[in-house]
């Protein structure tokens, strides 16, 4: 199916790698023109041409810290004007709540609140002028499904996830959607870092832990990266206007409620 956005621009946060990474793919894969940031300038880079090699797009690389007003400004400089947004943030090892100091929940909030807000604040009109705009957040499960391990993404993703829910309903008339990606465990660097996290926390060995998390998703497995590109593709297209304000979870199962 063509999903329509062939010649879109697209920005999309934390690409080097991962989830990120995967989302870039499957909307270069469509023809998007796309402009891709994150934190390691070597990585990026190696991102970069394996993007263009792989689809042969047009892919601008920025290297930039999207907590600071300075990484903003580099990637908005790079894409003033993109039709297509997907924040990205890594988030935060897993803790104790008694063990953070303000200093960390605001590092927290940055990171996957007030960074990607400020990003759709400076874009949105752009959008909605030209009556098409797509913004995919891809958060976390933790948004439904609170990890008791996660304090601080559990409060800072649910804020960006309540703010835009509000906004998606403000802004849908122009042809423009907001919409969450909500992902359970998947083979990432991320999770591998979450599990090395549990290693240090327990004591228990790596390979226990996460086999123990694969055999707890109905799947019985980690999700591919790139069945969440595919999802965030969709949300991005054409064909998905009438989807907006929604959070879909792409978790295996692992979520047991109905709603």
């Amino acid at each position: 199916m063509d999903l329509g956005i062939a010649g879109r621009r697209a920005l999309v946060l934390g690409a080097s790698r991962g989830l990120g990474r995967a989302c870039a793919l499957a909307l270069a894969r469509e023809g998007a023109d796309l402009t891709i940031v994150a934190r390691d300038p070597g990585r990026l880079a190696a991102a970069a041409a394996e993007l263009r090699a792989a689809t042969g797009a047009a892919v601008a690389a920025v290297a930039g810290d999207l907590r600071t007003a300075a990484g903003r400004e580099a990637a908005l400089a790079a894409c003033p004007a993109p039709d297509i947004l997907v924040t990205n943030a890594e988030g935060f090892p897993p803790g104790d709540f008694r063990d953070y100091a303000r200093a960390d929940w605001i590092a927290a909030l940055d990171d996957m609140m007030l960074g990607p807000i400020e990003l759709v604040r400076r874009t949105l009109d752009g959008r909605i002028a030209r009556r098409f705009g797509r913004v995919v957040n891809v958060v976390s499960r933790s948004v439904k499904s609170p990890q008791g391990d996660l304090p601080l993404s559990n409060g800072a993703r649910a804020g960006l996830v309540g703010f835009v829910a509000g906004l998606a309903r403000q802004v849908a008339r122009h042809n423009v959607t907001i919409n969450n990606l909500l992902p359970g465990i998947f083979a990432s660097d991320a999770q591998r870092r979450h599990v090395q996290g549990l290693v240090a926390a327990t004591g228990r060995p790596f390979e226990d832990i996460w086999a123990e998390r694969a055999r707890g998703s109905p799947a019985r497995r980690y999700g591919d990266p790139d069945e969440l590109g595919a999802a965030c593709a969709y949300l991005c297209s054409a064909q998905a206007g009438y989807v907006t304000g929604q959070s879909l979870l792409v978790d295996g199962g692992g979520y047991p409620g109905t709603l």
